[in-house]
């Protein structure tokens, strides 16, 4: 903690133990010895008490003096209720950057309460696989997000959830028997290779009137443009897309190839050869919306190519305000999916005054 300082235990506090001549004096020394007094705002460790009855709000509390992971999940908890609450309005504005002190709607300190934090939400494919889906769908729904970054499962299994189920399975089931039985694991989901043929019969139609569209008017797809699309044709409330699309909050996915939709293209490229998916758009997208943000927050669930490319496109404006990232990576192989958020503030990802927080959990 901030308050406590790293100070040697002081000579004349070591000498106050009491002396026994039966026990060797270095013993007592080394086990008895005199601790400071702990500053009188320390938070003391407690958690809930289920006497009190189960009131979840209470018992998130309770978390951030729980200690381990369940304190780093109460910072967490502060930090987005943080990003949530900024307004432009709480920096005085002779702290405002140059930029927009040069604004003149931005004197009026009325304008700046409306301007909030633009939050970024990136999450792993597995978030959408499993029951989590539900809970991104509802942020999305409610306009609680701003840009979303994710991976080619993510895109794939929120449109696939709509049209088949996704099962419980187990961490244990053997993948020879799964494989002769035309049924995929994720993790102890299962998947049937059914569901990932409705999606073709879905999506091969859709890519052909893209294909269609790019020769009729010359202009390239980005991956955000096809899922906007996804999310248009899927017409289905349950989807993420549906809301992302409804609501016009940008999806970005570097990788949109690397999955089913990929193997569609590539597929299509055999009989029909030419679409071009345009990745250029996108990193310029990605870029201005965090360059033209006046603060920023990040939640990050998983590694990978998700984390990174959401804390770069941060990295364009010296760093977001807010950061939360929740993942099990850890930093002794130089990843940057188990980097730390202060390994992310040496880079600029992350603003040298923010007070970033990570989770070292699975995400569910």
């Amino acid at each position: 903690m901030d308050h406590l300082k790293n100070e040697p235990l002081s000579v004349e506090a070591s000498a106050n133990i009491t002396s026994d001549p039966s026990v060797p004096s270095i013993s007592t020394s080394a086990v008895l010895g005199e601790s400071m007094e702990m500053p009188s705002d320390t938070p003391i460790c407690k958690g809930y008490d289920f006497n009190n009855g189960i009131d979840l709000t209470s018992m998130l509390q309770s978390a951030l003096v729980t200690g381990f992971q369940a304190t780093n999940l109460g910072l967490a908890i502060e930090e987005v209720k943080n990003m949530r609450r900024w307004r432009m309005s709480d920096v005085p504005f002779e702290k405002l950057s140059p930029i927009y002190k040069s604004d003149d709607n931005l004197q009026d300190i009325e304008v700046r309460k409306k301007i909030r934090a633009k939050i970024f939400l990136s999450f792993t494919s597995n978030q959408i696989s499993c029951g989590q889906r539900e809970v991104i769908r509802f942020l999305v729904q409610h306009k609680m997000v701003d840009v979303i970054v994710t991976t080619a499962g993510g895109v794939e299994e929120d449109i696939i959830k709509c049209l088949r189920h996704t099962y419980m399975g187990d961490f244990k089931l053997k993948g020879a028997d799964l494989r002769k039985k035309g049924i995929n694991r994720i993790g102890n989901l299962l998947v049937p290779n059914n569901n990932y043929c409705e999606f073709e019969d879905w999506f091969t139609p859709l890519l052909e009137a893209l294909h269609d569209e790019q020769e009729q008017t010359g202009e390239y797809f980005t991956p955000s443009k096809i899922i906007k699309r996804l999310g248009e044709k899927i017409d289905n409330e349950e989807s993420v897309w549906y809301w992302a699309a409804k609501n016009d909050i940008p999806v970005f996915c570097p990788a949109l190839t690397d999955g089913s939709i990929g193997d569609m293209i590539y597929f299509q490229s055999y009989k029909r050869s030419g679409f071009v998916l345009d990745i250029a758009q996108d990193i310029r997208r990605i870029n201005d919306e965090a360059v033209q943000a006046y603060a920023t927050g990040m939640i990050i669930l998983g590694g990978g190519v998700v984390k990174h490319h959401t804390c770069n496109a941060n990295l364009m404006r010296n760093g977001a305000d807010f950061s939360v990232f929740i993942n099990t990576g850890q930093e002794f192989d130089g990843s940057d999916s188990g980097a730390s958020p202060d390994e992310a503030i040496s880079w600029g990802k992350v603003k040298l005054d923010s007070r970033p927080v990570k989770i070292c959990a699975d995400a569910t």
